[in-house]
Order: structure tokens, then sequence, then C-alpha cells
């Protein structure tokens, strides 16, 4: 369940009766007359196919008029005839007027912002989680900007992080339940680290299982929620045997003998990257009473991999096929959000997931003091 990351301001408009189809008027500031402006389905595996594809009139406008497809679900509108192309999230079920003014590109420092009206409640719920997302999203542009001027700040601006963090995840958590079986509920999983919010994820699960059993976008999620418990607490864990720095393969089973965490990151993940000095502060307290690092890269791109332990300062043990969410670890631990952990003892099983931060370091400290 990968996170789509939009920034969107909703508002509501009475509708007019539109049975199962939709309409979705598009204006963006950065197009030009002959770039076409793309609606797509997302289908149940993940696959984004095109519904419909039209030139922006002379105000810069498009508007897709349709039925929904197979009861409807997610679709994207897409800008990728234009470089840096943005991507605009939307859930249609039937019954919507949507109306989306968006920039249309992503500039690299800078992703495009839009805004969407909507009139059904998958609207009403995702502008929430959106606003809830975008509070700490602002913190953080604060806090990286106070650590450029001032490094030391660091381990004050993480603890921070760590409470802001964990008020956002109570917020999330709160309002899933009141999204009921509507697919906005589905998309917000998206929001939570599946490794330790799996109770929440079988609750949405066994909602739309009750209630909205055929709907094609229910199979895999249920799918993918038996996938996520299968490598669960008191499980052995797959082997991993992956190519290091040096292009030394390094197989998870040689640790064998001391406790091991499993690390899913990548240099690309700020949440990972934040992360670091915490684990780099653990790792340091306990590496001689037997316990290792196993880190996990989800990059593509080798120099960044290498760029990011080296700037993170990362002493620890590092693989990576370089085939980002399709690397074979990351499908054989069924990894679909970083960071994420998998703790291991000596003989290979796993005892805890979703360890990070204070828990990490306090899992340890009990694990190593015998309590």
């Amino acid at each position: 369940m990968r996170i789509f990351i939009i920034l969107c301001v909703l508002s509501f408009f009475c509708p007019k009766s539109l049975g199962q189809g939709f309409q979705v008027k598009v204006k963006a500031t950065h197009v030009v007359p002959d770039r076409k402006i793309y609606l797509e389905w997302i289908n149940g595996r993940g696959q984004a196919i095109k519904v419909d594809s039209m030139l922006p009139n002379v105000q810069k406008e498009v508007n897709f008029k349709g039925t929904v497809i197979d009861q409807g679900g997610f679709y994207l509108v897409n800008f990728y005839d234009i470089p840096n192309p943005q991507k605009v999230l939307l859930i249609l079920e039937g019954k919507e007027m949507v109306d989306v003014q968006a920039e249309g590109i992503n500039l690299p420092d800078k992703p495009g912002t839009f805004a969407v009206k909507g009139n059904t409640p998958n609207f009403t719920f995702m502008n929430q989680l959106l606003l809830i997302s975008r509070e700490l999203e602002s913190k953080v542009a604060v806090w990286n900007a106070e650590i450029q001027k001032n490094p030391a700040a660091q381990e004050r601006i993480q603890k921070e992080f760590s409470l802001a963090q964990a008020v956002t995840m109570k917020k999330i958590k709160d309002l899933i339940p009141l999204m009921g079986t509507n697919l906005v509920a589905l998309w917000a999983t998206n929001f939570l680290p599946p490794d330790s919010e799996i109770a929440i994820l079988e609750a949405v699960g066994a909602r739309f299982k009750k209630e909205r059993p055929n709907h094609p976008q229910v199979k895999p999620f249920l799918e993918n929620l038996k996938r996520l418990k299968g490598v669960g607490v008191g499980t052995e864990a797959p082997e991993i045997a992956l190519s290091q720095p040096s292009g030394e393969r390094l197989a998870l089973s040689s640790l064998r003998g001391k406790y091991v965490l499993i690390d899913f990151w990548a240099s690309w993940c700020g949440p990972c990257r934040r992360e670091n000095p915490n684990v780099i502060k653990t790792y340091a307290r306990f590496k001689d009473k037997g316990f290792e690092i196993y880190g996990v890269s989800l990059d593509q791109d080798k120099s960044a991999w290498l760029k990011a332990i080296e700037a993170d300062k990362l002493v620890w043990k590092h693989v990576s096929d370089l085939q980002y969410w399709n690397s074979v670890a990351a499908q054989a631990y069924q990894v679909s959000a970083i960071p994420m952990t998998f703790m291991l003892d000596k003989e290979g099983k796993v005892i805890a997931k979703g360890l990070r931060g204070e828990a990490l370091d306090q899992f340890l400290t009990n694990l190593f003091s015998g309590k």
C-alpha cells in the first residue's frame, strides 16, 4: 500500500443527479494547447489505465464526463504530456461532480499544488486526512530549515518530530473508523505504518469484507493484509542475500547468533533519514552486546544510496538489489511502506516489528538486561 502524496483543499457545491456517471472539470496553470490532459483509472493491481484524454481549451480547461468503471474506485488526473507532470488523485464511485484546479507540473524543489472541490464523503474525508498530513509537513519544513542553520538542534528537533508524528497518527487513527466503507478508508490506511497498526487495517478489512465484499478494490486490500500478517512475530525470517556496496553478497542468515534488526529504508525516504540519528545512537550502544543491523535499501540509484550511507554516517551492514519497490527482499517481507523494521532473535525468528526511536532503544535495553 504505497502512499499517494497529495496536497489539496476541498469545498462543496450542490450536485446534480448523475446516476453512476461523473463530471471532472480540470483547470491547470502550466499547460499548452497541444498537450493533452489525461484521466486514468487505477485497477486493483495498482495499474493506471487511460480512460479519457482531452486537449485543453483556451481557458486551459478540460471537462471529463463518463461512467465509473467496475463499481468505481481510484482515478488520476495526469499531466504526463508535459515535463515533470503532476498527478491528482480522485475517488469516483458515481454521482460525483469534481472541480480540480492544478499547476500541472512538479518542480524539482517544489511539488505542484492544487485544489479540489467534490460532493461526496470520499472527498470530505480525503480533505481532512490531507489537512492533518499537511500540519506535520509544514512543521517538518520549519525543522529542516532550522537544522540547516543550527545542526546542534537536531536531537531536540528529532524528539519534537517524534511527538508530532505520534499526534498525527492518533488523529488519523481516530478518523478512519468514521469513514465506514467509503473507499477513502482504504486509501487512508496508506498513512499508517502497517507493521504497527495491523489491528486497524484488520478492522477496515472486516468492514469491507462484510458490507462490500465484491468491490474490486477490496480483494487486493484483503490479500495485501494477509501478506502483511504473513511475516509475523514468531515466524522464521525469510532469507535475504543481496549485494553490499562493495558488490559482495551478504546473506541475512550469516548473522545468526546475533540479534538483528532488518531495516528497510531508502535515500529518498524522508522519515527514514530523520530516524537515522536515533538508530545510530542505539547501534553504538548495543553493537558490542550482540546486536547488528541489516539495512535493506529500496533505492534504484546506487550513487544516491552510497551518498546517503556516507552522509548519515551509517556504519552497519547494508545491502540492496536497487529494484525500488520490486526488491525481492521487500516482496519477501511484504514491505509496502518505509521505514519498516523486523527484529530477529539469534535463531532468525521475528520477535518484534516496527520498532523505531525510543521503542527500539527500550526493547533492546529490556532484551539485554533480561527483563
